[in-house]
């Protein structure tokens, strides 16, 4: 698919005609489990590519207070600033990711960086390396498998992934899932990116 035509026009309209095949109607519990044991409760988290949400409804149940959501779709995003309304511990923001500004401790990815064309994969890296904080991380899970149609979604492998990121941030994992969903099972990968400080030539 030619990557222009993946603009909010098309995502919006997966979302009116409520052509989502990827949500799965709950959070992921990698993600989840992670959050849990590894994220402090007043951390400016960013999840991009938010989609129905449940990872942020899961934060906030575990008390989680300064959550970011950014979406490009604005019927999606109409809706969830309906189910958060008057929720002082978060923020639902309709923009295009890769105009956003912000810093935030940790940025999550969900299902966001396959539904990229694979020619954005460089500015992803580049746009959360400038999104995070110093010692910033980014986690969440990527698909270990190609697909046979053409995407959304779009594959990839582990090797690739660590050329892709390597420049930019130190790979602290970057591992087969142990605990996806059971339809995912043994084709994602679990990652955790710490940004990499700039640093000046000798």
């Amino acid at each position: 698919m030619d990557s222009s035509l993946l603009d909010e026009n098309y995502w919006d309209e997966r979302y009116k005609t409520k052509s989502t095949g990827w949500d799965i109607g709950y959070a992921s519990p990698a993600i989840i489990n992670y959050a849990a044991g590894s994220i402090a409760k007043d951390a400016a988290v960013l999840i991009p590519g938010c989609g129905n949400t449940y990872e942020a409804k899961a934060l906030l149940a575990m008390g989680f207070s300064q959550i970011t959501l950014l979406d490009i779709a604005p019927t999606l995003v109409a809706k969830v600033k309906r189910e958060f309304e008057n929720n002082p511990n978060i923020q639902i923001l309709c923009q295009d990711f890769f105009q956003h500004q912000g810093q935030y401790d940790y940025i999550i990815e969900q299902t966001f960086f396959c539904a990229l064309d694979p020619s954005l994969r460089p500015s992803y890296v580049q746009q959360m390396h400038t999104l995070l904080k110093p010692q910033g991380i980014l986690m969440g899970l990527l698909f270990k498998r190609e697909f046979a149609q053409q995407g959304p979604p779009f594959g990839g492998d582990q090797t690739e992934y660590q050329h892709l990121f390597k420049s930019k941030f130190d790979i602290l994992h970057l591992t087969n899932s142990t605990n996806s969903i059971p339809q995912r099972q043994g084709n994602e990968l679990f990652f955790e990116l710490r940004k990499k400080l700039s640093t000046c030539p000798a």
